[in-house]
């Protein structure tokens, strides 16, 4: 837990990166050592606007110093740090890291989003942009999604302007079973039926939509249901495979009495593994998806799966 602020980049005649002196609104952009945090920043940067990226670790911060960006060492959990690292700004995307290998990681998302909001309230923060997820609006059944219901109802009754994006199944999810494809020529499934077109979407569009959604105006509570520019299938991810690599990749589900077993050894608790099942479990019956309700918007990000797909092997 961070004691205290940390500003790395305070010399008021800092240049932009397109080499003129910043007078845009700032934007604060939690999560930018991960995937969707990393693509608001750089988004709001190329547009022009001036970034304070929050981290946790002071080394993390280098690279978006010299990219011409604020960064503040701030923990989610240290109320003081977070009220200073959203002073001054225009609105901040959030994101809420999941410790996954708490047994109390509820506990902990619970705790984390009491901090953000109260350091939002004394901040005053005119806006804010909060990674959510697909099925957030359920109360029961969602397993992890569950940490995301608790950081939006702590952030809709703080009396803040608000959008949730509630994001598909992240197609980054699939990186750990695209490589034992290549190597075994079957690619296992933890999403069944293998025909089932789920809703997915990439991490670098729903930074970028959450970038251009701080970017806008509103009043009030709002969610947005945001997947990508089409609905996939473990059989159609199987056979873009075999087509990639000139080679049968035959898609196996993996056995719901197996799921423990597959994930057990890579740092998940009990208590998060639990989740994990709930949460597939859920996905595969329809119970988490993108339900038709009046009080959400759509929007689709524009990276088809084929191209994640083909950087997963890559990498």
């Amino acid at each position: 837990m961070a004691d205290c602020i940390v500003f790395l980049t305070t010399n008021p005649s800092r240049l932009t990166r397109r080499g003129m002196m910043s007078t845009a609104e700032l934007f604060v952009v939690t999560g930018a050592t991960g995937r969707t945090g990393s693509a608001a920043a750089r988004t709001l940067l190329d547009a022009g606007k001036r970034v304070r990226v929050v981290v946790r670790d002071k080394s993390k911060g280098d690279v978006w110093t010299a990219l011409g960006a604020e960064v503040a060492v701030a923990d989610f959990l240290d109320h003081a740090a977070l009220c200073e690292a959203f002073s001054g700004a225009a609105g901040a995307y959030i994101v809420s890291p999941p410790q996954y290998s708490s047994e109390n990681l509820f506990s902990q998302a619970e705790s984390m989003a009491y901090t953000i909001v109260g350091a939002a309230k004394v901040a005053k923060l005119p806006k804010l942009v909060a990674l959510s997820s697909i099925g957030a609006e359920q109360p029961g059944g969602t397993g992890w999604i569950a940490m995301n219901r608790m950081l939006e109802g702590g952030l809709s009754d703080a009396g803040l302007p608000v959008t949730f994006l509630r994001a598909a199944y992240f197609m980054e999810n699939w990186g750990a079973l695209v490589k034992m494809a290549i190597h075994q020529r079957r690619l296992p499934s933890f999403l069944s039926p293998l025909d089932k077109k789920f809703p997915m979407v990439a991490t670098e569009d729903i930074g970028r939509i959450a970038a251009e959604t701080l970017c806008e105006d509103w009043e009030g509570v709002r969610a947005i249901d945001l997947e990508g520019p089409a609905r996939y299938s473990p059989n159609d991810i199987a056979e873009h495979l075999s087509l990639k690599l000139g080679k049968e990749v035959q898609p196996v589900s993996i056995p719901e009495s197996d799921w423990a077993r597959s994930i057990a050894g890579q740092g998940f608790s009990s208590a998060a593994i639990s989740g994990f099942i709930e949460m597939t479990q859920g996905i595969n019956s329809g119970h988490i998806a993108f339900h038709e309700r009046l009080d959400a918007e759509r929007r689709l990000g524009s990276i088809a799966l084929d191209t994640v797909v083909d950087a997963l092997a890559a990498g």
